[in-house]
């Protein structure tokens, strides 16, 4: 019932960011869409528009400026990084804070290292290490991320759950379907730096691994250089 209350509040607080935005923001030049200028959402208790620079000549400066970087680790990835895991781009990202996140019905994931996620991230955006889901992760650590994420450990497992679970391991496709209850799985977005960046895409696969819904899933592969290069809003966490 708390978690219901909180979702409740944060939409309307976020509903009436929009309504003083509207009331009070004028007309932009540089627009997300012709009838687009701005996305509302709530970032650590305060709410934010996501907008474009409005800046006409601004251009990128810093590291997200750069075109090469050493291969490995920082490799071209996929477009499809995981069958059933939807890509999205810029849009499809906003249309998911406002339809999602705003609502309580979806999280957007920075799975930086929290030193990257210092710098700057998207608003609306909490911060969950890629590494937070790996095999090799402490277990309490594990299923405190996961909790955040809607998923928590049965409370028992029945034998054909076992057995199923046994015979996907001997194959070498251990989803740890008996461990985990994802009945109430929230629908993530997760990002990291950009095409170049292996965080999020590692932990769509621990995700995949431990037996989170694939269509549940999506992977905005343009991640903050996409997102700076097309001016939109970055917000530095608080410390």
């Amino acid at each position: 019932m708390m978690a219901c209350e909180k979702c409740g509040i944060r939409f309307l607080a976020v509903v009436a960011g929009l309504f003083l935005a509207a009331a009070t923001v004028q007309a932009l030049e540089v627009n997300i869409r012709e009838s687009l200028p701005y996305v509302s959402t709530m970032h650590e208790g305060k709410v934010v528009e996501i907008q474009r620079i409005q800046n006409q000549n601004h251009v990128l400066t810093g590291g997200f400026s750069k075109t090469s970087r050493k291969c490995p680790p920082f490799c071209i990835q996929p477009v499809q990084v995981a069958p059933g895991v939807a890509t999205v781009g810029e849009l499809e990202v906003l249309s998911f804070i406002e339809k999602k996140l705003n609502k309580g019905k979806g999280i957007l994931i920075d799975a930086r290292t929290p030193s990257w996620y210092k710098k700057g991230t998207i608003p609306g955006s909490i911060n969950i290490p890629f590494t937070s889901f790996g095999d090799d992760q402490d277990e309490a650590v594990k299923a405190a991320a996961l909790a955040k994420l809607g998923v928590t450990p049965k409370t028992s497992s029945s034998f054909l759950d076992d057995a199923l679970s046994s015979l996907q391991g001997m194959m070498g496709n251990n989803t740890g379907s008996s461990k985990w209850d994802f009945s109430k799985a929230k629908e993530l977005t997760l990002w990291c730096n950009g095409m170049w960046c292996g965080q999020s895409p590692h932990a769509i696969h621990a995700l995949l691994k431990l037996g989170y819904p694939a269509e549940k899933i999506h992977y905005y592969r343009g991640g903050m250089q996409d997102w700076q290069i097309l001016g939109l809003t970055v917000i530095i966490p608080q410390q």
